[in-house]
């Protein structure tokens, strides 16, 4: 602990479950603009897979594919229906329009809130998400 007794703590990675690595690099990569941070296999047949916004410095997603019938259950559910996980963005209109040209399927229009723009998309599982620019 430093010295002056605060810890420093991040969220690194938020697992995010997949049918498919490939599958799952290819959507992320293409349609929604990520890098590829790392790709390494690890025991046959399972992976250790980091995707990230293109110029993210912090929290990555751990694609980690579903092996067992109730992690296969829960692909495209990870939060029982509801927004998911908040993809934040500088410019709004550029990048709705970037993913409405590479097919991600939102599920509803753009909207303004006291908070920002958001509108919700589906990854390619179903998961949701928001792109989302704050307000101000």
């Amino acid at each position: 602990m430093p010295e002056d007794g605060v810890t420093v703590q991040t969220i690194a990675h938020i697992s995010l479950l997949v049918r498919d690595y490939d599958e799952a690099i290819a959507f992320f990569v293409q349609k929604l603009g990520f890098r590829l941070v790392e790709d390494t296999p690890l025991e046959p047949g399972k992976r250790w897979v980091l995707v990230a916004p293109a110029t993210s410095t912090g929290t990555a997603l751990l694609l980690a594919r579903a092996t067992t019938r109730e992690q296969q259950a829960q692909i495209g559910n990870q939060s029982g229906g509801r927004v998911f996980l908040f993809l934040q963005t500088d410019d709004f209109a550029r990048d709705y329009a970037a993913m409405l040209a590479r097919g991600v399927v939102f599920r509803e229009g753009p909207r303004r809130e006291v908070y920002g723009t958001v509108a919700v998309f589906e990854d390619l599982c179903g998961n949701r998400w928001d792109l989302i620019e704050p307000a101000g």
